[in-house]
């Protein structure tokens, strides 16, 4: 966790009233834990009460999937209404996640059904008492779906700044342990992270169990060096009513007290709840019980007892300002001499919980009687009781971007992907791609262009201006080394494919890396110190194989990463995309285009290969002159290896390469291919010096049709400047 700064916020502008006072102790009541309370102060002096600021946000978050126990319907109600008392200056903002209901195939993924779940629960709220005078509530579909291309960078944003180590200690806001991750459990923290900032919120008001989340919201404020930092109002979670239960659960019915519940049902669970006098001994936990991840930090403040009728009265019967409690024959107006007496045997068990019984129907009858009487919240209730009633659709619909069906792309397209880009485009990566692209077999050609990708991937420093200058130098570069070929080829960006369906492609994304381990989708290279964007990037890529439909894909044969990711696309398809076939992988030989061999990356230099944007002139000769060319050695000879490329693969002309030699050195020599070429320099009827002059020719000559090609348009040059800058840049850093 990040060391909060000591540092004392700067001197208010105005006095802080009595009033404002007031304000801050009332919401302070709300939260179990507040970091910081001087970030509190400052913000009710800078935006609360008496403030010409428009005024301040607390955010919580809900999934509409039927059923809200009391925790989240009573007590939100109470906490929400002591947060946006008149006058305080507050909206609360209510992020209703029916994107994630859909994504999790409640209500059998009908989004118009999961919506009126949503409105069931407003209403809940409204009928528990909550004020909605200062409640917005925000549908996640349409917000994320409208501002696409606002939220989704800001998570790609968030998940490049963290480390997977950092990212799995969120994880149990998914009640999961950390060795039985899915990839997708990394994804999650990530979005409720970018929530905050997407909803402009100034204050986390959300459970103990989010805590963690939202501190890697603070941190992200330091990493992207976002002055205000969220506030972070914990509110307690209450236990279940089980023995051992450290939370209630929507899954278990008799683990709470539900707004629906009858007066009876309230009656029965409440009787049959856990209730001690003492502490007890921790039950041993089975190594085949999922327990939830980060258990210790659930409950801020020790309770040694555990006992869920007391934690119920304590923080839902004495919430309000002036409760009283009734247990026997007597009266209470403070917890504490109810937990002394009960604690002593002063109140019995039965009173203990009878009074409670009692209280709690008091609160829940009005809810009760509004969907009784009022028109609208009986319909409401009747139609979430008939969908529950409802058989769930025997095959959830497959829910990915279809590229095929948009217009985007043909069908049956050949694919690849352009690699990440870099501050130094080599000309190594241009001939790599325009030969997968080559490999076509006559099928429309797709070349894929991950920007969005590459920034949370740190590329170019995640730098947008720099990531498309590098695909506008590499795709000037393709078309001046093969211009038939690249007519031919239909460039798709990334980010444009995703916002032509947003919804349905990051859906498509969560599907993936629910279908695979964290494990898996890390591979045997990847370290928990490495990016947690890395795991998203392999993510998206299987989204976006499916996004094209392709019926060939092909990639480089030491690409690592792309071997892991087409092995996905190889899982997936045949798993989870019924009726679409995967395309099938070509891993695709590259003869290295190195000038030196080096025993250690470190050791290079900028003279170990050509890049896209060297000066023909000065580094065309002056590269191979250094290059290594041992006579008789053609297993690794640089100059045999380019003027091969650049002779025999890519010459638009002639497919025979001639070398220039004086009649005493015998004279010209032409060689019909690369074997000849090699047989030629292996029994030494060809010398080096020789060679290397040919070859830097042809060097000179594919430098310059590239240079020519970035200088006759004003936006590449631009580009290419723009590459420029930001190695200098990323040198400064020390990064390569």
């Amino acid at each position: 966790m990040a060391k909060e700064s000591k540092k004392e916020p700067p001197t208010p502008s105005r006095d802080w009233t009595p009033e404002l006072q007031e304000d801050y102790e009332r919401i302070r009541t709300v939260g179990e834990e507040c970091i910081n309370d001087t970030e509190l102060k400052a913000l009710l002096l800078a935006k609360g009460r008496g403030s010409d600021q428009a005024g301040f946000n607390l955010y919580d978050g809900f999934e509409p999937s039927g059923r809200m126990h009391i925790a989240q319907g009573v007590f939100k109600a109470m906490n929400v209404n002591k947060c946006t008392a008149a006058g305080t200056n507050s909206t609360f903002v209510f992020w209703v996640a029916d994107w994630f209901a859909l994504m999790n195939d409640k209500m059998g993924g009908d989004l118009d059904k999961i919506k009126t779940v949503g409105e069931y629960l407003i209403e809940v709220w409204k009928a528990a008492g909550m004020n909605l005078e200062n409640v917005v509530f925000k549908w996640a579909s349409e917000e994320i779906t409208n501002n696409a291309d606002k939220y989704w960078p800001t998570m790609l944003d968030v998940a490049r700044r963290f480390n997977i180590t950092r990212v799995k200690k969120c994880c149990q806001i998914m009640g999961r342990n950390e060795g039985s991750l899915t990839a997708a459990q990394i994804l999650y923290p990530l979005m409720q992270c970018t929530d905050v900032f997407f909803l402009k919120a100034n204050i986390c008001q959300l459970g103990v169990d989010q805590r963690k989340v939202n501190m890697l919201a603070r941190e992200y404020c330091d990493a992207a060096k976002i002055k205000n930092k969220p506030i972070v109002l914990s509110h307690h979670m209450l236990f279940g009513l089980k023995v051992g239960q450290e939370k209630m659960s929507k899954s278990d019915p008799d683990s709470a007290v539900f707004m629906e519940d009858s007066a009876e049902d309230v009656e029965r669970k409440i009787m049959n709840a856990y209730c001690p006098t003492e502490e007890e001994k921790e039950p041993g936990q089975d190594n085949d019980d999922a327990q939830d991840a980060g258990k210790d930090s659930m409950h801020l403040v020790e309770d040694k007892i555990k006992n869920p009728c007391l934690d119920y009265i304590k923080n839902i019967i004495f919430s309000p300002p002036g409760s009283t409690f009734t247990a026997g024959d007597e009266t209470y107006t403070d917890f504490d001499q109810v937990r002394t007496r009960f604690l002593a045997g002063d109140i019995s068990e039965k009173d203990l919980k009878q009074g409670l019984i009692s209280a709690l129907n008091a609160l829940l009858e009005p809810v009760r009687s509004h969907f009784t009487n009022n028109a609208r919240a009986k319909n409401l209730l009747s139609l979430v009781q008939q969908y529950k009633k409802e058989e769930a659709p025997k095959e959830s619909k497959v829910r990915r971007l279809n590229l095929v069906e948009l217009n985007k792309v043909s069908s049956g397209s050949h694919l690849v992907f352009a690699p990440l880009p870099n501050a130094t485009p080599t000309l190594q990566e241009a001939t790599d791609m325009l030969s997968l692209l080559k490999i076509s077999d006559d099928r429309p050609s797709v070349f894929f262009l991950s920007n969005w990708s590459a920034r949370v991937c740190n590329a170019c420093d995640a730098d947008e201006k720099s990531i498309n200058a590098y695909y506008l130098v590499l795709l000037t570069a393709m078309k001046a080394l093969d211009k038939k070929l690249m007519e031919k080829v239909q460039v798709l960006w990334q980010s444009e494919a995703i916002l032509a369906d947003p919804s349905n492609y990051w859906i498509s994304v969560i599907n993936v890396g629910r279908h695979f381990s964290l494990k898996t989708v890390m591979g045997p290279d990847m370290k928990d110190s490495e990016g947690a964007g890395i795991v998203i990037s392999r993510l998206m890529k299987v989204a976006d194989v499916a996004g094209v439909e392709p019926a060939t894909l092909a990639f480089v044969k030491d690409d690592k990463s792309a071997a892991l990711e087409a092995s996905m696309v190889d899982s997936f398809f045949p798993e989870k995309l019924p009726g679409i076939s995967a395309p099938k992988a070509f891993a695709k030989p590259s003869p290295s285009m190195l000038l030196q061999q080096r025993e250690s990356e470190a050791h290079k230099t900028e003279n170990d290969e050509y890049f896209l944007l060297d000066d023909p002139k000065v580094h065309g000769k002056s590269k191979m002159k250094k290059a290594f060319c041992e006579p008789k050695n053609i297993t690794f000879c640089p100059p045999i290896t380019l003027a091969s490329i650049f002779t025999f693969h890519f010459s638009e002309s002639s497919e025979k390469l001639t070398i220039k030699r004086s009649p005493d050195n015998g004279g010209d020599i032409v060689f019909n291919d690369s074997l000849d070429l090699e047989a030629s320099f292996a029994d030494e009827s060809l010398h080096p010096g020789d060679l290397k002059a040919a070859t830097s020719q042809i060097m000179v000559g594919i430098l310059e049709k590239i240079s020519t090609g970035v200088k006759a348009d004003p936006e590449v040059t631009k580009a290419s400047k723009t590459l420029k800058a930001m190695a200098k840049k990323l040198a400064k850093k020390g990064n390569k």
